[in-house]
């Protein structure tokens, strides 16, 4: 039932990064499940990760290893290694270590990443027994292979890519993502890998992750439900014949910054857009918020309300509920005298109550649409926040419902 989301686009190779697909049958025989991704030496690798407390044994140890040279990383679904203690810590140190000596490297060069059921134990046998085919299978061109194989619920693969020139040297920008379910990432089950052959610095590399992510992965919400594995990681192999970018400026790193930027936002879109039972591609526009954060506030109250959600599913302008939601976000000293609100340009709501001009065969006209945008302007400020959410359907229930069966 994805919105808007049709096959992969071209994702070009990234020199210096190779993905190797295999399969380890963790929930079904013969389904690819294993994922390794090789890092050329001397590449720079940063990572944003889950703020869930309860945040699983693989992302403990990514966030540990990923401060040191980082040449591996191994992925598993069908499984999270999530509430699994001590013993969920050994296992996955055990998956790495396997990998690391079948590859040649230190262990704590390999990172684990798992995506599946919280609980179970991690099935270490399976994942040890695919990691040769998986070295086997390592290529520059098999993005779109391992954007299948990070998949859990999924209906459809995510990857974009983007390219552009510097003096002279094309520089490539390629990420694939997963997630369709438990989806608000903090930084849903969420894995983003992103690589480019630039050679960035690992302080700049970081930063530049981690704005990216605020503008795109952490803007994006399903269900209000913070995983336990949410990841993303951004290599750069250093492989493109450029200077090293050590600082936050200068035309190379603003072309790389819009280029990770790019990719990471339509990645981002992609798991709302494939979003569990989804419908409506929905995207929360609040402006002149006298913070970033109140209109963040405004804008998760209205997409995480069921009400509206499930209205959206039913294609019902029922408006009420947003202002509703909108009052109850905790904005302080919030004047709803000044507020309007509109379903796409048809305004619903003007100085805190129904437009004048408003009917609802123009509500009702928006709401048919597969791809809705509810504009909240405050008039408290200069400040604007945007959120991409979706519909709840009876699906959604069904798949979550029958998960683990």
């Amino acid at each position: 039932m994805a919105v808007g989301l049709g096959p992969l686009s071209t994702l070009h190779p990234v020199p210096g990064f190779e993905l190797g697909i295999a399969s380890a049958g963790i929930k079904r025989p013969g389904r690819k499940d294993v994922v390794v991704m090789r890092c050329a030496e001397g590449s720079s690798v940063a990572g944003v990760f889950t703020l869930n407390a309860f945040c699983a044994a693989p992302v403990i140890l990514a966030k540990k290893r990923v401060q040191g040279p980082v040449r591996y990383l191994l992925t598993n679904t069908g499984n999270a290694n999530a509430g699994t203690g001590e013993p969920g810590l050994q296992h996955a140190a055990r998956t790495c270590a396997t990998l690391a000596q079948l590859a040649g490297v230190e262990e704590s060069a390999v990172l684990p990443f798992s995506t599946g059921v919280i609980g179970e134990p991690l099935p270490v046998e399976k994942i040890e027994g695919a990691l040769q085919a998986a070295l086997d299978d390592l290529a520059e061109n098999h993005w779109a292979e391992a954007a299948v194989g990070i998949m859990t619920t999924d209906t459809l693969p995510k990857g974009a890519s983007r390219q552009f020139v510097h003096d002279g040297v094309t520089v490539t920008v390629t990420g694939i993502s997963k997630g369709a379910g438990m989806i608000k990432p903090n930084m849903a089950t969420m894995l983003g890998y992103i690589a480019t052959d630039a050679k960035v610095a690992q302080g700049v590399l970081r930063d530049l992750l981690r704005d990216a992510a605020n503008k795109s992965f952490n803007r994006i919400t399903i269900d209000g439900d913070t995983s336990t594995n949410d990841c993303c990681m951004l290599i750069a192999t250093g492989k493109a014949a450029l200077p090293e970018i050590t600082q936050a400026s200068g035309a190379l790193f603003a072309a790389l910054k819009q280029a990770v930027f790019e990719v990471c936002m339509e990645v981002a879109q992609a798991i709302v857009r494939d979003g569990e039972g989804a419908t409506k591609f929905v995207t929360v526009q609040v402006n002149g918020g006298a913070t970033h954060q109140e209109c963040l506030d405004v804008g998760y109250a209205v997409a995480h309300s069921p009400l509206i959600k499930t209205a959206l599913f039913a294609s019902d302008p029922n408006w009420g509920r947003i202002l509703a939601a909108v009052g109850r976000a905790g904005v302080a000293q919030l004047d709803v005298s000044k507020i309007d609100v509109f379903l796409g340009e048809v305004c619903i709501a003007s100085h805190g109550c129904r437009a004048a001009s408003y009917t609802e065969e123009q509500g009702s006209a928006v709401m048919a649409e597969a791809e809705i945008t509810i504009r909240i302007e405050l008039g408290r400020g200069s400040c604007s926040e945007t959120i991409w959410t979706t519909d709840l359907s009876h699906e959604y229930v069904k798949i979550n419902a029958e998960y683990r069966t």
